[in-house]
């Protein structure tokens, strides 16, 4: 999904485009999966990670302006994005968390 945030219990993504291609996946069958890497190595020797399943739904519009604070946290405070003057609405992926996994911490 690229960049992702969380809104309520919701997991937020926006997309410009309404045409991309995980948009019309969405729009085709709702469940899906998100995948979180961390940088951190545990005792064992694994890489910790976060999986989400859930269900997502499409929300018309908001896309700029999620992208817009996502951007303040992915690359930093003065960032401006997206980089254009007029950008399209696009749509906003809210998912609704079902079940977890992984490996680290988080699952305490």
């Amino acid at each position: 999904m690229g960049w992702v945030g969380h809104d309520g219990d919701e997991i937020v993504s926006g997309h410009l485009d309404p045409g991309q291609q995980k948009v019309r996946n969405i729009a085709r069958d709702p469940r899906v999966a998100v995948s979180i890497e961390s940088d951190v190595t545990n005792a064992m020797g694994l890489r910790e990670y976060l999986v989400v399943h859930g269900t997502a739904r499409l929300q018309e519009g908001g896309a700029a302006d999620l992208l817009q604070r996502l951007a303040h946290v992915y690359l930093g405070p003065d960032v401006r994005f997206p980089p254009m003057d007029d950008p399209p609405s696009g749509v906003v992926a809210r998912t609704t968390v079902e079940r977890i996994g992984g490996v680290g911490d988080w699952r305490a």
